[in-house]
């Protein structure tokens, strides 16, 4: 026998000796169970992930994407699978009685949901991830990481606040940086630029983000200096967080912008600062925008040519184009059309960036009603495994540490291009995804310990069935996958242990790993 990742007899290891009959049973058990509820018109995936780059031009997605099963019926349950990281029972109530449009107005006014418990939970646990530069310098940089990382779970899992949680996590993606170079700084960058804007504007995110030491030292722009540009940070906001790869400029213009931007660097450790004195002031043009050369005696003055740069990209139609782009597949589809990508262009430049108005465009009830299934990355899928089941909890450290056996560790992509949100990249990561399904249905003590006394009503399998497809599923359950649980759960004496691995079935299924 060997260790491998399955619920134990007891139900309080997630590594155990398993007896090779049950974990023959369990693996057999779930291979099927994929089988049987594959998403439509779904190609199978390599194992090997390709290493993709920047989110640009038309994804690298499968030529047939999966459509969602007829059982998804409800408009407001399609609504919340995708601004939310799982269904709830309090949240289909809710969107029954809100409806679709009153239940997005509620999550878009988040700053009047009441998330002091989860706010509570993280100011006692995480302490670090609210204090600043002076202080984080000098903290052990290993625990700052888990903090931001745990916190971020966290959240994730357990706050009301679900479609502001489901922004923050796009723009740090849009925003990427690299814990791994910047260490503390990442997360000065997530609490004053990421979450302080993340339903805001996209100017103001956009200015927050220049002007972030954090990203002044992942892109190099600390070492920006006239004579010598570093051009990382000129090339980036202008093909990641702007205009997009043929958004129209040259590498011309990255070079001209690059000493527009010479003299903004960080301070002390590692604020925001502009020093005019290693600043290029000559004549510089950009997009065809010039700017004269000037005096030095302009001193800490020419930090406007930067910003006025920054407007200039903001108003530039490409930047409106490529954020809707990138909206839409968040939120919709990963082949949004070219009259949804004008919809929503149009109404960034209408309101000047204003990301509700462009999410209340973006998620309309039709364009959600035909949206195709998108396969849940690991961070989405391990933090949807916590809010649908509501275990008692001290904190996240195992589930978090399972996203590095998942390939999504938090805040560590090296490239500026973000994690890849595409199926191409995820979907041949199946067996890691498995064996977290079954880590955590066993998971019952410890800092996450989950009761399956909610999911055993009746002491029978029918009604148990049925209490799981109300907590993972909103009641919209495949007839496949509901067959297939019974015939599980039936199959051997009903106890804790075997409800337990009837979760880690339905967890595996496709119906769960995909929204």
């Amino acid at each position: 026998m060997s260790d491998t990742e399955v619920p134990s007899d007891t139900g309080v290891s997630s590594t155990v000796r398993a007896p090779a009959s049950r974990r023959a049973a369990l693996a057999a058990g779930v291979a099927a169970l994929a089988m049987a509820v594959l998403p439509k018109r779904a190609r199978a995936q390599a194992t090997r992930r390709p290493r993709p780059g920047p989110i640009t031009g038309t994804p690298n997605i499968p030529n047939e994407i999966p459509v969602a099963p007829q059982e998804w019926a409800s408009d407001s349950n399609r609504l919340l699978r995708r601004i939310t990281y799982g269904i709830t029972d309090a949240d289909v109530t809710a969107a029954k009685q809100y409806g679709f449009r009153g239940f997005l107005e509620r999550q878009l006014d988040y700053t009047h949901i009441d998330d002091s418990a989860v706010d509570a939970f993280i100011a006692a646990k995480y302490p670090y991830i609210s204090q600043g530069t002076s202080q984080l310098y000098n903290a052990n940089s290993g625990t700052v990481q888990n903090q931001l990382q745990q916190s971020t779970v966290y959240r994730a899992a357990f706050s009301k606040r679900q479609l502001y949680e489901r922004m923050v996590e796009f723009w740090s993606d849009h925003f990427n940086i690299s814990y791994s170079k910047v260490t503390y700084l990442k997360v000065v960058d997530d609490a004053d630029v990421i979450r302080k804007y993340a339903l805001t504007t996209f100017p103001k995110l956009l200015y927050a983000s220049a002007k972030s030491g954090a990203m002044m030292v992942y892109l190099d722009q600390n070492q920006s200096r006239s004579g010598s540009p570093n051009q990382n940070y000129a090339r980036e906001i202008m093909e990641l967080h702007t205009l997009g790869v043929d958004g129209g400029y040259t590498q011309n213009d990255v070079a001209e912008l690059s000493r527009v931007l010479t003299g903004w660097s960080i301070v002390g450790r590692g604020d925001f600062a502009f020093y005019s004195s290693i600043h290029d002031f000559g004549k510089k043009t950009v997009l065809g925008v010039t700017i004269p050369a000037s005096s030095s005696s302009v001193g800490a003055g020419a930090i406007v040519e930067g910003e006025q740069m920054l407007d200039m990209l903001l108003a530039h139609p490409s930047t409106a184009s490529f954020i809707a782009t990138k909206m839409l597949r968040w939120f919709v589809t990963p082949q949004p059309t070219a009259q949804q990508v004008a919809a929503v262009a149009a109404e960034y430049t209408r309101t000047g960036g204003d990301i509700k108005a462009m999410i209340r465009v973006v998620l309309d009830p039709a364009w959600v009603a035909a949206a195709p299934m998108k396969l849940k990355r690991p961070f989405h899928l391990i933090a949807s495994s916590m809010r649908t089941t509501t275990p008692t909890v001290s904190g996240v450290a195992g589930p978090t540490a399972q996203l590095n056996n998942t390939g999504q560790q938090l805040f560590m992509w090296d490239t500026p291009d973000g994690y890849p949100d595409r199926v191409d990249y995820w979907a041949g990561n199946v067996l890691p995804r498995w064996n977290y399904a079954s880590y955590y249905s066993a998971l019952a003590g410890g800092e996450v310990n989950l009761d399956v006394a909610q999911f055993m009503r009746g002491n029978a399998a029918d009604p148990t069935v049925a209490a799981i497809d109300t907590r993972l599923f909103g009641g919209e359950i495949d007839p496949a996958l509901r067959a297939s649980l019974t015939t599980y759960l039936k199959g051997g004496t009903y106890n804790a242990v075997r409800v337990r691995e009837t979760l880690a079935l339905a967890m595996s299924s496709n119906t769960f790993q995909w929204y």
